[in-house]
């Protein structure tokens, strides 16, 4: 039965209360409350009727997104990130027309007073207007939930609903937090796992679904309904692992509730989002929600990279959860489970040792060669072994297996991704931050015979105090670099590029090209490196896009690149 064909069918909360007394005692706890809170707050006797009912009320899904709202489901009204009540009222009363009933995250007789609704065009004083929101409430077509915890349970909910009709056996759940490397980390485990023999499947940046059938995805991390229809859909398909990235938009609101996480990776934490997180403190806090039991019960591993200078909160919340940890490091001085000694990395991939401490020798010291290309993606790759062996008791045999398999390993798309080309290297990647930036850079650097070129931008409608910073980085690790626009939304590129050119100095704009169109400036570099020079492309990696004034055009990196270099002769 897939997602689609539940559609047709009902339930009721206490079909679902009844259903996982046993199974999910705390879901069951938290539904009985939720009608019971309702009922208490009520303050008419038609209302009171309402949420006394609202147990037995037949309904067929939930949806958070009015547009898909069909006649019986349940509209659950969650707070938008940019408060507008209006709007947020619009979407109740839009809702209430064809609901079965709704779950309201927001108060609705706070809604429904609203005294600065430009609807509202009488002189009626904003008193009368209060009084009245429970007699609007109460004539509602449908019952109105006030339930302000809601997003404690809404994922392991709507999971109780999907598994109603048919339950199936949901996948084991790796799921990757940090600023850089969770695409490709959760790849990697996707790919070792499944080439020991496990089905698998990942969700996140690049794509959600199967490896080799992946559907481009429009967040890192959906909403909860599209993240539990998706874990369920997996189920039915019998994937045993599934890899997912966890962003720190995701994490703060609570996207993952209910995903059975067990192992759980933390890379790394650099200057990012800070157009929603009011500093990195908040920022590193909302990706420690990862590795605490409160929020995922399922975790029984974490893996930390302790090169990392944020790694102690991570560190600091995984332990208090009583979770076992395990640490990964490049520098072989240090003390961790899983470190890479003697790194000889090339334009082909890297060599590496594989040092572990956990008392085996056969686990102990072994050689990887991995066909990845960077010094971080040897962190990467540490990561996904880590992981892979934390999902099998024995791990000397389960590491002496990994150690082959990394051979057959291909990095995610746009991700160091090399286009191909009769001289020079081209290169495509993701690095949209500074720290990013800084690392490819680095790692390419060591290669270079000739020099190396820097092509990118910055993005509109973001943080714009990253915007020289990214170009500093830029500066500090290539020969050459041409300025460009990335995704300027509703910005005009122009003025992004003034703001990533503060504070360079006279010698900077030297080896520096300005180029808008983001095309040219690409041609530009084709036409213009040498040889034995190395250009990156980076910014928009996997993306297929470019997005202007709300409008996404065709653009994909990898292909306008290989256009360049047809036409320049150059493959």
């Amino acid at each position: 039965m897939t997602i689609s064909s539940l559609d047709s069918a009902t339930v009721t909360l206490q079909q679902l209360i009844d259903a996982n007394k046993s199974q999910q005692q705390k879901l069951a706890e938290q539904l009985t409350a939720m009608i019971a809170t309702s009922i208490q707050e009520t303050s008419n006797q038609a209302s009171l009727n309402q949420a006394q009912s609202i147990a037995h009320i037949p309904f067929q899904q939930f949806r958070l997104d009015n547009r898909q709202l069909e006649a019986n489901d349940v509209f659950v009204l969650l707070k938008s990130q940019t408060a507008n009540s209006q709007k947020s009222r619009d979407y109740l009363l839009q809702a209430a027309e064809q609901a079965a009933f709704v779950l309201s995250e927001i108060d609705p007789s706070v809604l429904l007073s609203e005294a600065n609704n430009p609807s509202n065009t009488s002189s009626e004083p904003q008193i009368d207007i209060i009084a009245n929101a429970p007699q609007q409430l109460a004539a509602l077509p449908c019952p109105v939930l006030y339930v302000p915890n809601i997003r404690d349970f809404l994922g392991s909910l709507i999971q109780a609903r999907l598994q109603y009709q048919q339950p199936v056996t949901l996948p084991t759940v790796v799921a990757v937090t940090g600023t850089n490397g969770k695409t490709t980390i959760s790849q990697l485990v996707a790919q070792l796992t499944q080439l020991m023999g496990q089905s698998s499947a990942v969700m996140g940046t690049a794509g959600n679904g199967r490896l080799g059938a992946l559907v481009q995805a429009s967040h890192t991390t959906g909403d909860a309904l599209a993240v539990q229809q998706f874990l369920y859909q997996m189920g039915t398909e019998q994937a045993e692992i599934l890899a997912l990235e966890a962003s720190s938009h995701g994490l703060d609101q609570q996207r993952l509730q209910g995903m059975p996480v067990t192992v759980a990776i933390y890379t790394n934490l650099s200057r990012d989002h800070l157009d929603y997180h009011a500093d990195m403190a908040e920022y590193a806090a909302a990706k420690a929600k990862l590795f605490d039991k409160a929020h995922f019960p399922d975790l029984t591993h974490a893996i930390i990279n302790i090169d990392d200078e944020h790694a102690q909160v991570m560190l600091d919340t995984a332990n208090a959860s009583g979770l076992t940890v395990w640490t990964y490091s490049l520098d072989s001085s240090k003390a961790a489970t899983f470190v890479a000694a003697d790194i000889a990395p090339s334009l082909q991939g890297v060599k590496i040792n594989l040092r572990t401490d956990f008392g085996d020798d056969k686990a102990d010291n072994i050689e990887i060669i991995s066909p990845l290309l960077g010094r971080f993606n040897v962190a990467n790759l540490l990561a996904a072994i880590a992981a892979v062996v934390a999902l099998d008791d024995d791990l000397a045999i389960n590491i002496e297996r990994i150690a082959p398999a990394v051979a057959q390993l291909q990095g995610a798309v746009g991700r160091m991704q090399r286009v191909p080309s009769n001289d020079g290297c081209f290169i495509v990647d993701y690095a949209h931050t500074p720290d990013a930036l800084s690392q490819v850079l680095a790692s390419l650097k060591t290669h270079c015979k000739g020099q190396l070129w820097a092509v990118f931008g910055c993005g509109g409608d973001r943080d714009a105090g990253k915007r020289p910073l990214m170009a500093q980085a830029g500066l500090a690790g290539a020969d050459q670099v041409i300025l460009t626009a990335d995704n300027p939304r509703t910005e005009d590129p122009n003025v992004i590029l003034q703001d990533m050119q503060a504070g360079m100095a006279a010698e900077q704009y030297q080896r520096t090209h300005i180029e808008p169109a983001r095309q040219t400036a690409i041609e530009y570099a084709v036409s213009h490196s040498g040889v034995d020079d190395i250009v990156v492309i980076a910014g928009k990696g996997h993306e297929t896009y470019q997005e202007i004034n709300n409008v996404r055009y065709d653009f994909d990196d990898s292909v306008v690149l290989q256009q360049a270099l047809s036409q320049a002769g150059r493959v």
